[in-house]
């Protein structure tokens, strides 16, 4: 099976839908929560991904796959990019405001619709008009935040690094799902990607261990919610719908997670900010809904 098929365009079935909204649900609730924890960002991506994956390897051992190393790659190049999407992003939950940092990271899709046109994929004008909108949303939201802080427009930058990070995980996780089941290519990822963090903090100093109950609390409901039912079942479907209507999927996320941090943290984004936040979520649902395989090659 061919790139272009892991990037097609399905209509999702009831089972989908379904399992989506709770996906939604699941991702809704990652930033907030990270946001209340006190513990370093690398040991709470570290965790959650080691749980994950061990949470998951029962699953892998009863169905007994014949895996292949010449399967595994994708999965270990997916892993890299989403240690990448965590070092970024969730620093910048405690730099900019949740419902900011939220919206700038979902703009995973325009950087995956850049990458089609730098490999030499012509994109419908849609895309583009997203581009400029999604674009004209994150400098309004950076313009506000400078406002605010230095430390707040950092925040944003490294959002906009995780989201980019991300889209390279989408992709990879699209074209390793045409080979591996689920839990295989989930324990693979997550394993790669816990892996990469430890030795990331132990590289930075940050501890890994040693923290408070309501840490350990936390980083478990997180694993639970945003790991597990969220990241893990994106990826079970991501095979049956593509990445394009997953991506239309997780801008749900922006009004979820500015639901939650209004409730948990009594955190709401900067009036002027929410005109930006608004236009990244249309510019990111033009590029989604125009988003096809690659089938016109620029000659």
């Amino acid at each position: 099976m061919s790139t272009t098929d892991a990037w097609a365009l399905h209509r999702p079935a009831g089972r989908d839908v379904a399992v989506m909204a709770v996906a939604v649900v699941g991702i809704s609730l990652s930033g907030p929560l990270t946001a209340l924890v006190a513990a370093p960002a690398l040991a709470i991506a570290f965790w959650r991904n080691a749980a994950g994956a061990a949470a998951l390897l029962p699953v892998l051992l009863r169905e007994r796959p014949a895996l292949r190393w010449s399967h595994l790659g994708s999965s270990v190049v997916a892993g890299l990019f989403l240690a990448a999407h965590f070092a970024a992003w969730l620093p910048s939950l405690s730099m900019t405001s949740v419902a900011a940092s939220i919206a700038l990271v979902t703009t995973t899709p325009i950087w995956t619709a850049v990458a089609a046109r730098l490999s030499g994929v012509r994109l419908p004008a849609q895309v583009w008009w997203g581009l400029v909108l999604a674009i004209a949303g994150a400098a309004l939201i950076a313009g506000v935040d400078v406002t605010v802080s230095l430390r707040a427009l950092a925040g944003d930058g490294l959002a906009l690094l995780g989201a980019i990070a991300a889209a390279g995980y989408v992709l990879a996780g699209a074209r390793a799902r045409q080979r591996l089941s689920t839990s295989a290519y989930a324990v693979v990822c997550y394993s790669t990607c816990a892996v990469v963090l430890a030795v990331a903090a132990l590289v930075v100093g940050d501890p890994l261990v040693g923290f408070s109950a309501r840490d350990w609390w936390l980083i478990a409901g997180i694993t639970v919610v945003a790991q597990l039912l969220g990241h893990t079942l994106f990826n079970m479907v991501v095979s049956n719908v593509g990445p394009t209507v997953v991506g239309l999927a997780i801008l749900l996320e922006v009004p979820g997670s500015l639901l939650v941090a209004l409730v948990l943290l009594g955190q709401l984004p900067p009036l002027l900010a929410l005109p930006g936040m608004a236009l990244v979520v249309v510019g990111v649902a033009l590029v989604t809904r125009a988003s096809r395989p690659p089938v016109e090659p620029v000659t």
